[in-house]
């Protein structure tokens, strides 16, 4: 260990003694998790959303994402992992049971895929929150394409009392760093069906008629052919203080990109193509790994709030769907990633440089491409260095952090989990990437579309068997009912034309000043 790490190391410790185990169990998380309705044939469903699941526009736990077909499951804030679980489980039990014969595909990367202008776009009614959540994604349509936007992952939201907004940019910037470990510890998305990449540049190799792979990849989600923009590339984002991070997205959200004046805000036949010709449309069309948050007020802009009240949790976007698993992520994944946070938000976290921001972008690829390739190599402060042992010191690092948790919570689960951690790291046939690729193999013909259908038949039928009593069946039923009157309320009570309601949230004002009356808020797009 250099002399600087054992300096590292000391005010980890100095700072993680601070922490009292009443600090340790404010600890909060919740989850999102995406997933795209499939036909029992492993393509994609072009029903609308199941009428049974409300209105996805108000509905608190069910909504949709980019597609109409992609669902968005989401749990409410937790004090502990068993309850978060628990309760994206009982959300997916009652959603299981609404599908008739369709499924929820179980990877990340999509099923079979229909020509990209077919891809239908979410849907969420005539209001003009709904009209503009509905055209944003037109707009993402023109810019990326819509087969991008069927990749589906787990968001996990996570935050602890009495840190402030210098504290978690630091957590984010140590994030960054060691994202890394998380791509390869639970990247699951080593293949793709061909049709996700017909006619593009992709740079993968064949498998088998249908079926697109890296030898060594362990989340391809997350690598060249994932969630990126040549566009997006050119914005010089530091998350080096609230201050710089904000500054940088206004002049995203308000600088005019040319290529997108082109496109125009609407077409020659009236019809909307984007909510606006800046970089961003808005704040969540920035893609990253991880995500500065705070809830915000009703019309109010989310970089606003976080401006007006700083940071208040951060969101970790970039968990591959474990196909393995019937909700897509285990127990001992969210322990490790309470471990991994706390690591990041106590370590010593120097400044972001221009140069080490894009050496960060090379070996999130190069892990995502090539992750589990016996020796590869990374950067780090300039030099080369294994990712295999630059991982291990990480987890040898994580020791104490996962006892103390232990200790406030009276458990031994936070060390079995980073043991698991530990294990994978000396045998890489057993991470969830290397899996999938032995699984298809061994049982389905090297197909990912046979392998995926056959996983999100089998998490169908084991969902449907489980007990969902009669208590909970009612209480989802009337979430559903009640979130169709919620959406009603909304359209009756616009009065405002759409084109002023898009002009006005769009503005530059609505970024600096105090919120408007407009309702309710884009913030979920």
């Amino acid at each position: 260990m250099t002399p600087q790490a054992f300096v590292d190391m000391s005010n980890l410790q100095a700072r993680l003694a601070q922490l009292t185990p009443e600090r340790l169990k404010g600890l909060r998380r919740g989850i999102e998790k995406e997933s795209l309705r499939a036909t029992a044939e492993g393509q994609l469903a072009m029903t609308p959303h199941p009428a049974a699941l409300g209105s996805a526009l108000t509905h608190p736990h069910i909504t949709t994402d980019y597609s109409e077909s992609q669902l968005e499951l989401i749990t409410g804030v937790h004090a502990t992992p068993e309850t978060c679980l628990e309760e994206l489980m009982q959300v997916h039990q009652f959603t299981y049971r609404s599908l008739g014969e369709e499924m929820l595909w179980v990877s990340s990367m999509p099923c079979i895929l229909p020509a990209d202008e077919n891809i239908p776009i979410g849907r969420y009614g005539a209001s003009n929150v709904g009209r503009a959540k509905s055209v944003y994604r037109m707009g993402l349509a023109h810019r990326y394409g819509r087969r991008m936007q069927t990749i589906s992952g787990i968001h996990y939201n996570w935050s602890l009392p009495g840190v402030g907004s210098e504290d978690y940019f630091a957590l984010i910037r140590n994030f960054r760093r060691h994202a890394f470990l998380l791509l390869y510890l639970f990247g699951a998305s080593p293949a793709v069906c061909s049709s996700f990449v017909a006619g593009r540049d992709h740079g993968l190799q064949e498998l088998s008629p249908g079926t697109m792979y890296m030898p060594y990849g362990t989340s391809l989600r997350m690598g060249k052919l994932g969630y990126q923009s040549d566009a997006q590339a050119s914005l010089a984002v530091s998350y080096n203080g609230l201050e710089g991070y904000a500054a940088s997205l206004h002049e995203a959200l308000t600088r005019p990109y040319p290529a997108y004046e082109a496109v125009g805000i609407m077409n020659p036949g009236g019809e909307y193509n984007q909510l606006a010709t800046s970089l961003l449309q808005i704040e969540n069309e920035f893609y990253g790994t991880i995500r500065p948050k705070r809830v915000i007020h009703p019309g109010e802009r989310p970089l606003h709030a976080l401006r007006e009240r700083g940071v208040e949790y951060v969101e970790v976007r970039l968990l591959d769907l474990n196909p393995f698993v019937p909700i897509g992520i285990t127990l001992q994944t969210v322990r490790f990633l309470d471990i991994f946070l706390m690591h990041c938000l106590l370590s010593d976290s120097p400044p972001d440089t221009p140069a080490e921001i894009a050496a960060l972008g090379r070996n999130q690829h190069r892990t995502a491409a090539h992750g589990r390739e016996p020796g590869l190599l990374l950067e780090r402060d300039g030099q080369e260095v294994p990712l295999v042992q630059w991982g291990k010191e990480l987890l040898s690092a994580f020791g104490e952090i996962a006892a103390r948790l232990d200790d406030a919570l009276g458990s031994s689960d936070y060390a079995d989990a980073l043991r698991a951690a530990q294990a994978l790291m000396d045998q890489p046939d057993l991470l969830p990437s290397a899996r999938v690729l032995a699984v298809m193999e061994k049982d389905y013909g090297n197909s990912f579309c046979d392998f995926t259908r056959a996983q999100a038949m089998q998490t169908k039928s084991k969902l449907l068997s489980l007990p969902f009593g009669a208590a909970l069946a009612a209480q989802f039923a009337a979430q559903s009912e009640q979130s169709v009157r919620d959406q009603k309320a909304i359209e009756e009570s616009d009065t405002m034309p759409f084109e002023i309601y898009r002009q006005q949230y769009t503005s530059p004002e609505r970024l600096g000043l105090t919120r408007s009356a407009i309702a309710p808020s884009l913030a979920s797009v």
